[in-house]
């Protein structure tokens, strides 16, 4: 343990115990979603489990509710429902990471956390940090006993990347497939085209580039959080491009990926993974033998916020896990893991037309026939139009949006299966079968949020947790 170690070890309980009672008292603050004690959240990191916990790492700046410079948050869980927080795993304490430990992800072996992520490196000087002047080096830290950290090293610095490519590479997903490893990282080329680098290894020390996945016509500038994985035989490559034509400021989604991703491929149609106003950056990992995805519940630079968790001195969350599969056309489905519905009280009918308070916490579920809307606390629609499969989520309540607007969905498919979790300032909604979601932060006035449906009966779930 070096010396700013020590300090920062002392510093960031000291400021999360000054900060911790205004962030609690605040009515916003969720019941069952990762969020961190203080400051800010961003990217989820390192998602593993190990024997029967599971572990959730976030990037975490504890000194600015904006922003700051990163650290890992670490939650642990048993359920996926209830978390409970553990120190820092992760502080930019090295001058390989001294501006920020970035994304990244976990691997295990025989109980051991081999955590891979990106330090972040800014020099100083008159440097536009895209081309020059910044670091973005890949990392491992190990620990085991998944608390504390035995060790830390940098694998791999800019000069170490292929020709032809900006500062920006980063977000390292590593796993392993037949009797190797493998990365991937993010990459923002010289003339401004996203990629994804794919990496080889024998030793998780020693890595070689050994293929680049790309779109013949550029898509986006930086591919940022890349995640390669397998479902049912199909393989799936997600990423959060920036710079793409789609309703946030960056887009979020995956491709379907034919033939070898080790050699000669070639990326299937771009999907996008939520329509809503508040997703980033997932990451999966396989949990036995399904994969469960996590979210940013987020956006960067946006032109909304989440104003009403800002005043009590904390910014966003991560979304509820997510169990992935496929449909066998090339999409990836996703819906909420199993365990939410071990949370479930009594239910309560809404029948069409219907206005029923329930508790902020609740899970409805619904089977749509046609055009429908549901509203919430009258100042937030879903709407929905068999004549175009189309579904849009708009606020109209200044208040509730915090400058959230609308967004638009169109089905692939008639809307026959609605699904909607709510927790105290988040909505997650699913249709038909998780083909197509919105997550969205949302902030009603009171402990309780009235439900109106309108050519739809439903069914409410309160939630206990």
């Amino acid at each position: 343990m070096n010396a700013l170690q020590r300090d920062l070890k002392k510093l960031v309980p000291l400021v999360e115990s000054l900060g911790a009672a205004k962030a609690d008292s605040d009515p916003h603050r969720q019941k069952f979603h990762v969020q961190p004690p203080v400051g800010w959240l961003n990217d989820p990191n390192g998602l593993c489990k190990i024997g029967d916990t599971y572990h959730v790492f976030y990037q975490y700046g504890p000194f600015d509710v904006n922003g700051g410079v990163k650290h890992w948050g670490h939650v642990i869980s048993r359920d996926l429902l209830h978390w409970e927080r553990l120190p820092v795993m992760l502080y930019p304490d090295e001058p390989f990471d001294c501006h920020g430990v970035y994304s990244g992800s976990a691997l295990v072996e025989d109980g051991t956390m081999y955590l891979y992520y990106t330090g972040n490196v800014k020099h100083p000087g008159n440097f536009d940090y895209i081309k020059q002047g910044r670091g973005h080096n890949v990392c491992l830290a190990v620990s085991r006993d998944g608390v504390q950290i035995d060790s830390k090293q940098c694998l791999m610095y800019n000069k170490d990347y292929p020709a032809g490519l900006t500062c920006h590479v980063r977000d390292p997903k590593v796993f392993a497939y037949e009797d190797r490893y493998y990365m991937v990282l993010g990459a923002r080329t010289a003339d401004d085209r996203g990629e994804v680098l794919v990496f080889e290894s024998t030793d998780k020390l020693h890595w070689a580039h050994s293929n680049t996945l790309t779109t013949p016509a550029p898509f986006g500038y930086m591919w940022e959080c890349p995640d390669l994985f397998e479902l049912d035989g199909q393989w799936f490559l997600a990423v959060s491009p920036q710079g793409i034509n789609c309703q946030n400021v960056y887009g979020c989604g995956y491709f379907p990926v034919y033939g070898d991703w080790r050699g000669k491929c070639t990326l299937g149609e771009f999907h996008d993974a939520d329509f809503g106003f508040d997703y980033y950056a997932p990451q999966s990992f396989a949990d036995g033998s399904r994969r469960v995805q996590i979210g940013w519940m987020g956006m960067p630079d946006a032109d909304y916020g989440n104003k009403p968790t800002v005043e009590y001195g904390w910014q966003h969350c991560l979304t509820v896990p997510r169990v992935l599969t496929h449909d066998g056309r090339g999409h990836i489905l996703q819906n909420p893991v199993p365990e939410l519905a071990a949370a479930r009280g009594a239910a309560v009918a809404v029948p069409d037309g219907a206005e029923q308070a329930v508790s902020t916490c609740f899970n409805l579920t619904a089977a749509p026939q046609g055009d429908f809307s549901l509203r919430f606390d009258g100042g937030l629609t879903l709407a929905y139009q068999e004549a175009d499969r189309t579904c849009r989520l708009t606020f109209t309540d200044t208040a509730m949006a915090a400058g959230r607007t609308s967004r638009t969905a169109v089905l692939d498919a008639p809307c026959r299966r609605l699904r909607v979790v709510g927790d105290a300032s988040s909505l997650e909604i699913f249709l038909n079968d998780g083909a197509a979601v919105f997550s969205t932060r949302y902030y009603p006035a009171g402990s309780t949020v009235t439900l109106r449906t309108a050519a739809l009966d439903a069914v409410v779930y309160p939630l206990h947790l």
